[in-house]
């Protein structure tokens, strides 16, 4: 079987979708019956990582619409294509072309607010509508999506994200990223992502608020923010406006290599955000032994198992906020059960139950 995968990004790049795609090509190529993986990335990346061997990686798309398009009917005329994969619904054109030269089913990725709502272009929309499958990260993300759609249920699945769970797991803090954010003797809340303004979507907002309340119970409580973005400046301006200039600490972008090392810094992982297709991080942080809380009004619950691996606030309510970090504080450090549901072997598993749809064993 041979695959022809448009996608936004993947190796060579951070953030949710860049990983989640890197976890399908790695399904994808782990499969017996898939022989070769084309992807076609709008943005190549930097750096050379660790690419699967049947992964073969269209840096050239990245040049531009043009060279995009070009990329695209290349591969389509030089191997029989069994299956288009589309990892980014603005990608749809180039995807459906492939599909109407040759003939193979397309497939849908969509993750959260790239799927939400209607597109602006129709286009966009009429293609969604003819995709054999979409396929999204979690429930919610079906449910708006359909809010527009409306395709039959029997052409809607449901793959939730993974995790590295030999990577992500508990440790002791780092004595040098302690020494570096001066957090000896602190109770540290964490939340990690892009520091976008048209979005203010991840709740940091909302911790922010709280904090005072809370410090009359956790006077040693500070709140480590990573991530860096154009919001940035408004939130560090929060922060002084509120009075915890000394406790808000922005690390800025963290590096893959010191990712786990920040989350075993955290003794809570707060995320009470409204724009979550599932949350990857809150995997993370869980996976790293992190008690952590999401939130009742986005994908981010779906991560923790609807309230099965920490508690759920309502991110419009300060008290269901507070109250939520007060819970996560109160839990000790710990990996809960149940996380095998997102481990590689499971996300395999649903990778490879899907292509039966295509090929079956």
């Amino acid at each position: 079987m041979n695959v022809l995968m448009f996608l936004h990004d993947a190796y060579g790049r951070h953030g949710g979708l860049a990983r989640n795609n890197r976890d399908v090509l790695a399904a994808l190529s782990s499969d017996a019956r898939v022989d070769t993986v084309v992807a076609l990335p709008r943005i190549p990346g930097q750096g050379e990582e660790p690419r699967p061997a049947k992964v073969d990686w269209r840096s050239a798309a990245g040049q531009g619409l043009r060279a995009y398009f070009a990329e695209a009917l290349r591969a389509s005329r030089a191997l029989p294509v069994d299956l288009v994969i589309c990892a980014h619904i603005r990608l749809l054109p180039a995807a459906f072309l492939t599909r109407i030269l040759t003939g193979a089913p397309l497939w849908l990725l969509i993750y959260g607010i790239d799927a939400w709502e209607r597109p602006k272009n129709p286009l966009l929309a009429w293609i969604a509508r003819r995709a054999d499958l979409v396929i999204s990260i979690s429930k919610v993300t079906i449910e708006r999506f359909q809010s527009w759609a409306e395709m039959p249920e029997n052409r809607l699945r449901v793959l939730p994200c993974t995790v590295d769970l030999e990577r992500f797991r508990p440790g002791e803090p780092d004595p040098a990223l302690v020494a570096r954010y001066r957090f000896a003797g602190k109770r540290v809340l964490f939340t990690f992502g892009r520091l976008v303004s048209e979005e203010r979507a991840k709740g940091m907002d909302e911790v922010m608020q709280a904090m005072p309340r809370l410090l009359a119970e956790f006077p040693n409580l500070v709140y480590l923010i990573g991530g860096d973005g154009p919001d940035r400046t408004r939130l560090e301006s929060k922060a002084r406006a509120r009075g915890l200039a000394e406790r808000v600490i922005f690390a800025g972008g963290i590096s893959e290599e010191e990712k786990v090392a920040h989350y075993r810094l955290a003794d809570a992982y707060v995320m009470p955000s409204r724009g979550e297709g599932m949350g990857i991080v809150i995997l993370e942080a869980v996976a790293a032994g992190v008690p952590a809380m999401a939130s009742t009004k986005d994908g981010s619950r779906e991560a923790l198992l609807d309230g099965k691996l920490g508690p759920l606030v309502d991110p419009d309510d300060m008290q269901s906020v507070t109250a939520g970090i007060r819970a996560v504080l109160s839990r000790p450090k710990a990996r809960p059960e149940g996380l095998d549901h997102f481990s590689i072997e499971s996300f395999r598993r649903r990778m490879s139950t899907l292509l039966d749809e295509i090929q079956p064993r």
